[in-house]
């Protein structure tokens, strides 16, 4: 089991900052890629950025550029810097973890809206 916690979601405006931050406890040991994802209203959950356990990073071309997802050694510790952020970054982000066995884990979910 993995536990995960999201923080750092708000209010901010149209080309403003904020860093989201993902808490893992339980078996991190066993964590082979750890990501963000969103949801925005009416639209399906999709991919923000992902890193691996050796440190390899994807990210969505709608955040390429703008979004940096790091995480410690320790991968009890994920987070999301968002930068130059746009009305459409609104949505739901969620952690999301995988174990080397393949099975995933999701947080609750943390608002960020963007006011243009």
């Amino acid at each position: 089991q993995v536990q995960l916690v999201e923080s750092g979601g708000g209010l901010v405006q149209a080309g403003g900052s904020l860093r989201l931050s993902c808490a893992a406890s339980g078996r991190t040991y066993s964590i082979n890629v750890m990501g963000w994802y969103r949801q925005a209203p009416g639209k399906q959950r999709e991919l923000v950025a992902t890193i691996t356990s050796g440190g390899n990073t994807n990210y969505a071309d709608s955040v390429t550029g703008r979004f940096t997802i790091s995480s410690n050694n320790a991968k009890n510790r994920m987070y999301l810097l968002m930068n130059s952020l746009k009305p459409e970054d609104t949505a739901v982000y969620y952690c999301n973890v995988q174990l080397f066995g393949g099975t995933l884990y999701w947080g609750q979910g943390t608002q960020v809206t963007v006011n243009s």
